[in-house]
C-alpha cells in the first residue's frame, strides 16, 4: 500500500470501483473530508485498494474480494477490524478509521486505515526493522482467553497449524504436479513433529500470519509498518519469523525481491530472539518448516482453484483469477509453479540444515 496508483486496467473497472465506494462513503458520512479518491495497484489476491486524499491525514480503502479465511461478508469485515485492533498497540499498524458495511454496491464491504507515506521493503538492509516490528507486535500482552474473539485462538497453536497444512495438502493430488513434487512435499509433511517442547516459543502470541516482506512499508523514519493484517491470530511467533524471511516469502513481491543468505536469515533471527528473549532454536525452526509446508500448500490450492469462475454471491473465499488483473495472476503463477519445482524445493531444504547451524553458532557466541 505505497502512494503510487497503476495505470493498469483491472477486472472490474476503475470508474465502477470508484463509483461504488464513493457511494458508500456518502452513506456512512465519509466523504465529505475525502477529496479525491484514486484505485491502487492490484497487488494482491485478497484485497482492492483505494488510496483517499482528505483534508486531513489520508487514508486507505480496503475492499476485499474475497475472505481468505473462508467467512461471510460482515464476520470479514467484524476479523480484519479487529486484526488492525489488536496489533496497533504494537506501534507498527496503520490505525484503524472506520468500516463500510456490507451494500448492494459494496458486497463484501470495506475497512478504512491510515495511509501509510512509505517504501517497499528493501532487502536485507530491512530485515532489522522487520525484526523489530515482528518483536513488537509478538511482545504485546495475551488478552485472556475469553477476550480473543472473533481472531483464531486455537488451544493448541500447534495443532491447529498441522491440520491447515494437512487439510491444504488434499488440493496436492489436483493441482497438476509431478509425481516427484507430490512425494517430496509428502515427505516433508511427515516430517512434522505431532507436537512442540514447551516452552516461550510454543506459547501463543498475537501474529499477523501473514507477514512476508511485501506487507512492510518502510517510513521516513526507518520503521517498518506492516500494513496487511487480515489473517491476525493467536499462535506461535515462529510462523511470522518464517513467512517474513523463507525464500517463499522475500520472493514473491517484485517490489522487495531478495534472495538471502544464511548469515543474513541467521541475523534477522538472532536480533529478534534478543528482541523478545525467546531462544527456543528448534521449536523456531520447526515453526519455519511448517510455514514453509503451508506456503507449498497453499500454491497448490491455488493452482487447483483459480481457473474458478468467481462467486456471484461475493461469499467467503474465492481464489478466482476474475477477481484480479491479468498482470497479477500471472505473476502469482509464475511464482506458485517455481516454488513448487524440485530445485527450489531441494534449495529450501539444504537452506534449513545451513540457518540451523548458523543460528547455532550464534547462540553459542551469545552463552
Amino acid at each position: 500500500m505505497t502512494g503510487t496508483t497503476s495505470e493498469a486496467r483491472p477486472t472490474e473497472t476503475r470508474d465502477a470501483q470508484r463509483e461504488c465506494l464513493a457511494e458508500a462513503l456518502v452513506r456512512q458520512g465519509y466523504r465529505e473530508a475525502i477529496r479525491e479518491l484514486r484505485p491502487m495497484a492490484d497487488t494482491g489476491l485478497a484485497h482492492h485498494h483505494v488510496w483517499l486524499i482528505r483534508d486531513g491525514d489520508d487514508w486507505v480503502a480496503r475492499l476485499p474480494k474475497q475472505s481468505q479465511l473462508g467467512l461471510a461478508a460482515g464476520a470479514n469485515l467484524d476479523y480484519q477490524a479487529a486484526c488492525f485492533e489488536r496489533a496497533g498497540p504494537s506501534g507498527h499498524t496503520p490505525s484503524l478509521q472506520g468500516v463500510l458495511t456490507p451494500s448492494t454496491t459494496l458486497p463484501r464491504g470495506g475497512l478504512l486505515v491510515d495511509a501509510v507515506h512509505g517504501r517497499p521493503a528493501r532487502l536485507p538492509d530491512d530485515l532489522p526493522a522487520i525484526a523489530e516490528a515482528l518483536a513488537a507486535l509478538h511482545g504485546l500482552p495475551l488478552p485472556p482467553a475469553e477476550a480473543r474473539a472473533p481472531l483464531l485462538a486455537p488451544a493448541d497453536p500447534w495443532a491447529a497449524m498441522r491440520d491447515e497444512v494437512t487439510t491444504q495438502a488434499e488440493f496436492l493430488d489436483q493441482a497438476g504436479l509431478s509425481a516427484e513434487v507430490v512425494t517430496m512435499v509428502r515427505e516433508e509433511l511427515g516430517s512434522l513433529p505431532s507436537e512442540l517442547e514447551r516452552g516461550e516459543a510454543s506459547r501463543p502470541r498475537l501474529i499477523s500470519f501473514d507477514a512476508h516482506p511485501g506487507n512492510f512499508l518502510i517510513n521516513a523514519e526507518g520503521r517498518a509498518v506492516l500494513v496487511d493484517l487480515e489473517k491476525c491470530r493467536y499462535g506461535l511467533p515462529g510462523f511470522d519469523l518464517a513467512h517474513a524471511s523463507l525464500y517463499t516469502s522475500t520472493t514473491w513481491d517484485p517490489n522487495s525481491h531478495a534472495v538471502l543468505g544464511t548469515g543474513e536469515l541467521a541475523d534477522f533471527h538472532h536480533r529478534w530472539m534478543s528482541r523478545t528473549g525467546i531462544g527456543e532454536l528448534d521449536t523456531l525452526l520447526t515453526c519455519r518448516r511448517a510455514m514453509w509446508l503451508w506456503s507449498l500448500t497453499w500454491c497448490a490450492k491455488w493452482r487447483a482453484s483459480h481457473d474458478r469462475t468467481r462467486d456471484a454471491g461475493a461469499r467467503g473465499e474465492d481464489w478466482s483469477a476474475e477477481l484480479s488483473d491479468d498482470a497479477l495472476i500471472a505473476h502469482v503463477r509464475d511464482r506458485v509453479n517455481h516454488y513448487l519445482s524440485p530445485a527450489v524445493i531441494d534449495h529450501v531444504r539444504r537452506e534449513f540444515d545451513a540457518l540451523s547451524t548458523a543460528l547455532s553458532h550464534a547462540l553459542e557466541q551469545d552463552a
